[in-house]
């Protein structure tokens, strides 16, 4: 990439949004105050650096999501929305404010395992005015959630906890699955690991630690896409927003088709063997 372009997007997305401008940065139905209350715009209705970044996420993911949002909402009388890991809950108090409440039905429940982030995020749902999004406190993997659910999301959950949402989303047979991986480290220290059978290729792409990382990062996330395709979704990997917001912005959509696909259960199969790792997912499948 030439210099000046780096620059050029770098200075934009570091750019502060005035006041005046701010309203073109966010969708149409988020109100200033959840957007302050969340700190995605300052106390003056300015939007400094670091909340344009975030925000620009999560309102791409939004429009993203519009087609799973517009399915469930029209064969589903009550569609429930599982947001895993949700955070300081930026995506789940934006979908129920943006999404949920205009439709009056529904719900969406966020998953969080930090008290402080969960009775922060309640205050602001109550002060908001958002009373179909719930704040659960608990672990994605240990989480009590209704027994349909329609639409399971995850922004940015940290290395295995994508998993946990992948898990949970098979286990529940949600209709549609949208995952934003954040870092991943369990395979590359697998990759890293002498033991076990391994193709030579494999050996030889991952003999840097740099390489092991991206190669780990990048495999992580293709065996996660071949799982849902096993499972008989329709699989898009995309990216969710411009370099320039984030370096990890890599979006898996998946809508449930079929039961399953053999195919992909044999392609998944060959690709573990070759590279002889076994991420969290496949260990939670077993």
């Amino acid at each position: 990439m030439d210099d000046s372009v780096y620059a050029l997007g770098m200075s934009r997305a570091r750019a502060r949004v005035r006041p005046e401008a701010a309203a073109d940065e966010y969708l149409p139905g988020a109100t200033p105050a959840l957007l302050k209350a969340l700190h995605l715009m300052t106390r003056d209705g300015a939007l400094n650096a670091d909340a344009r970044r975030k925000l620009k996420q999560v309102n791409h993911l939004l429009r993203l999501l519009k087609p799973a949002l517009d399915d469930i909402l029209a064969r589903h009388p009550e569609p429930v929305v599982i947001d895993c890991g949700a955070g300081k809950a930026y995506l789940g108090l934006l979908l129920a404010q943006l999404v949920i409440e205009p439709a009056q039905r529904g719900s969406v429940i966020g998953l969080e395992s930090r008290k402080e982030l969960v009775d922060r995020a309640r205050v602001i749902a109550a002060e908001a005015k958002l009373p179909r999004a719930h704040l659960v406190l608990g672990s994605v993997e240990h989480a009590l959630v209704p027994e349909r659910v329609h639409l399971v999301t995850a922004l940015h959950a940290c290395d295995t906890a994508t998993d946990d949402a992948l898990a949970l989303a098979l286990e529940v047979g949600a209709d549609h699955v949208a995952l934003v991986p954040c870092c991943q480290a369990e395979v590359a220290r697998q990759l890293g690991e002498r033991e076990g059978p391994r193709d030579a290729l494999v050996s030889i792409l991952g003999a840097h630690a740099l390489h092991r990382r991206e190669l780990g990062s990048h495999l992580t996330n293709v065996i996660r896409a071949l799982v849902l395709e096993a499972h008989g979704y329709q699989v898009t990997v995309t990216e969710l927003t411009g370099w320039e917001h984030s370096l990890k912005n890599e979006l898996i959509l998946g809508r449930r088709v079929h039961r399953e696909n053999a195919a992909a259960r044999q392609r998944l199969d060959a690709l573990v063997a070759a590279t002889g790792v076994e991420p969290k997912i496949l260990r939670l499948l077993k």
